[in-house]
């Protein structure tokens, strides 16, 4: 998967990107991940990308010329990636949530725009992107960390990133069919040695060696709200 960020702060990237399971998946290229300094797009010699907004209010927005002229170019060195999604990260879009992950994990390419200020210009929510992603019901100063969960989420996903593939399929808010119907669970509660601390003991079940009946357990404990 390509995946290209947008974004006036391209230095926050550099340490999460840079450990565990994003950092393999990038050295194994399961992800080919590029972050876009917004200023190399900017009107002027002065770095500039934002203004105040017409009718006045409070702080600058983002221009379009520079957001235009950035997915320009990420487009053209996209060497004709069909399924793409861009993305803008605002706290009015939709709830992110596991569903969303999935969905965009079948993308070959996600473009998306971490903002900051006081947004974006609306001409490029209405004409330059195809939806917009909220992280949760607050507010951020930025989109920086929120297109961060986006990616992390997204690409442990994708076959192979985690080693076994049966790795995320047991997780919370992972799908699973019962009586044929579709629904989200949370992972079920594991435990390793020692087998007893403090009082406390792993659940006889798990250390009974009935192979059935621990899978009807966990399967329960998924389940169970």
């Amino acid at each position: 998967m390509k995946i290209d960020i947008l974004t006036l702060f391209p230095k926050m990237f550099e340490s999460p990107f840079d450990e565990s399971i994003i950092k393999r998946a990038i050295k194994n290229e399961f992800i080919d991940l590029k972050i876009h300094n917004l200023r190399d797009f900017a009107i002027d010699s002065y770095g500039s990308v934002d203004d105040k907004p017409f009718g006045g209010g409070v702080g600058m927005l983002i221009r379009v010329e520079p957001v235009w002229n950035a997915l320009e170019k990420i487009k053209k060195d996209s060497n004709g990636l069909k399924k793409t999604r861009i993305i803008m990260m605002s706290a009015r879009g939709k709830k992110f949530d596991q569903a969303k992950a999935e969905e965009l994990a079948k993308f070959d390419q996600i473009i998306i725009l971490a903002g900051h200020y006081e947004g974006f210009d609306q001409r490029i929510s209405d004409y330059m992107i195809d939806e917009e992603i909220s992280v949760g019901e607050y507010v951020l100063t930025g989109g920086e960390l929120p297109a961060m969960i986006i990616v992390d989420a997204v690409t442990r996903l994708l076959p192979g990133v985690l080693g076994k593939d049966d790795s995320s399929h047991d997780e919370s808010w992972s799908e699973i069919e019962i009586e044929g119907k579709k629904i989200r669970t949370k992972e079920y509660p594991q435990y390793t040695r020692p087998q007893e601390f403090m009082g406390h003991k792993v659940p006889e079940i798990l250390i009974s060696g009935d192979p059935k009946k621990i899978k009807e357990w966990q399967l329960e404990k998924r389940t169970t709200k």
